[in-house]
């Protein structure tokens, strides 16, 4: 229907558009998003009459549309402040323009009706624009624009000025009546949510050129250049070069995605959050150290703290000292302090048999090893360990066991060590991180985590609340087709 071929535009030094192209079927609603000052507004103008390209051809049916002047075209724009006459009533707004083309006055009170009607706004054709609430006032702007029949209806940002639940009230208003009316809407917007609703396909401009064109959830699963990658939506981009099948992303690894890029080439990866899967180990690092340092008490430390207060009953009893400290006094003083080396407790008992009564922990040890006689023999009273028996080899059974912990996997020990991880496991996770901030607004759960190795966080979106906690350590999978490879 509408063919635009290599508009330019030109204000002195600054170029508002540049070589633009693009091709409006009959009855589709077709919206040109960017942000400020990248020329979407100035395509605008061109269409309607208002402003002339300093090259390029616009034809509408075949029909060359840059020769007629603004008020010849089959054309209406509907101006962002709406510019409704403060002094007319809604229905004298809305009959203005046939009045200017001097139709008889049944016909016109017959179509200001029935477009009234279908705004819902026939109770209130007699009321001034100032006595209307802003949406009302926005359906009555959009009324005096369709009630000419264009074969092109132009709105410049006409949500704007709307609060946002009037906004999404009339998104849905704009999209029923462009489908009764049958008239080919061209919205000019810089709101990504607005033209997602609103239109059949998407135009996105930058600084005075189309980036890309193309449906809305093609423009969104699929953007083609990084600008839409980052304008449409949200998204992680990372930085890379093509490499089997995926984007090399240097220290991170190998990052899944698919591209028709040859090998080598520089390249974005695009990654919507939506499509990222987190995996929460659930345990923040401060809690880690705990539960290993938990695990090798009862192997070892356990019974340190126990024999500790046996160890001065003995002392304090006198009966205890004086029939060993007979023999074992005259060979070495010292010797009654190390009552540890199983050959001392051999000889005591062999040369004098009460000492067999002295042994208060005996009943738990064999009969003939009275190792356990003295208060800190538990810790070597493992059977044919005597390393044990050394406070020295007391670190050692606590150390293996506190290895042990971490290799296995059932060990919330193990979780510091997958944050620390980086590059794409077999498994296909793709990279491991610590969660930085969860938020919750709209339905969805906004969870960043800051992953070793690239500066900014990788963005994760999980619908509805969401049990991981700041802090946690987490693994992020996404699959192949979740990826887009995007020249960079």
């Amino acid at each position: 229907m509408l063919q635009i071929t290599g508009v330019s535009r030109r204000f002195g030094e600054v170029t508002a558009l540049s070589e633009v192209s693009l091709d409006i079927r009959q009855g589709e609603f077709f919206a040109l998003l960017g942000p400020s000052g990248c020329g979407k507004t100035t395509l605008l103008r061109i269409l309607a009459g208002f402003e002339s390209p300093d090259s390029g051809t616009v034809t509408l049916d075949g029909a060359d549309l840059l020769s007629l002047p603004a008020h010849r075209r089959p054309i209406n724009l509907m101006f962002q402040s709406y510019a409704l006459f403060p002094h007319m009533t809604v229905a004298k707004n809305v009959a203005y323009g046939l009045e200017r083309e001097r139709l008889p006055r049944a016909e016109i009170r017959e179509r200001v009706e029935e477009v009234l009607a279908k705004v819902g706004l026939a109770e209130m054709a007699g009321r001034r624009p100032q006595q209307l609430s802003g949406g009302q006032r926005q359906r009555v702007a959009l009324a005096r624009a369709i009630v000419k029949r264009p074969r092109l209806l132009l709105l410049d940002e006409p949500l704007s000025a709307l609060d946002k639940k009037v906004r999404a009230e009339m998104q849905l208003e704009l999209k029923r009546l462009q489908h009764e009316v049958g008239i080919t809407f061209v919205v000019v917007t810089h709101d990504q949510e607005e033209a997602m609703s609103l239109a059949d396909r998407i135009a996105v401009f930058s600084a005075g050129r189309v980036e890309q064109v193309d449906e809305p959830v093609a423009l969104y699963e699929r953007p083609r250049t990084p600008f839409v990658a980052g304008f449409v939506g949200a998204s992680n981009l990372f930085e890379g070069a093509v490499h089997d099948g995926g984007l090399d992303g240097g220290a991170l690894g190998v990052l899944p995605g698919t591209g028709d890029l040859p090998e080598g080439t520089p390249a974005l990866l695009s990654v919507r959050p939506e499509r990222i899967r987190l995996e929460d180990f659930g345990v923040p690092d401060e809690e880690a150290p705990e539960e290993p340092a938990e695990s090798p008490e009862p192997a070892g430390e356990s019974p340190e703290p126990e024999p500790e207060p046996a160890a001065e009953s003995p002392r304090e009893e006198p009966v205890s000292e004086e029939p060993v400290s007979e023999k074992p006094v005259s060979e070495d003083p010292e010797s009654a302090e190390k009552p540890e080396t199983a050959e001392s407790v051999e000889e005591a008992v062999s040369e004098d048999p009460e000492s067999a009564e002295k042994p208060e922990t005996a009943e738990s040890a064999e009969p003939e090893e009275p190792e356990g006689a003295e208060p800190e023999e538990p810790e070597g009273a493992e059977p044919e360990e005597p390393e044990g028996a050394e406070p020295e080899d007391a670190a050692g059974p606590s150390e293996g066991a506190g290895d042990a912990a971490e290799g296995s996997g059932d060990d919330p020990g193990e979780v510091p060590d997958r944050s620390k991880d980086s590059g794409a496991p077999e498994d296909g996770g793709v990279l491991r991180g610590k969660v930085a901030d969860v938020s919750f607004y709209g339905g969805v759960s906004h969870i960043s985590v800051v992953v070793p190795g690239r500066p900014a966080p990788v963005l994760v979106a999980a619908q509805g609340a969401t049990r991981v906690r700041t802090g946690s350590a987490v693994a992020l999978h996404w699959a192949a087709d979740d990826g887009v490879l995007v020249p960079q």
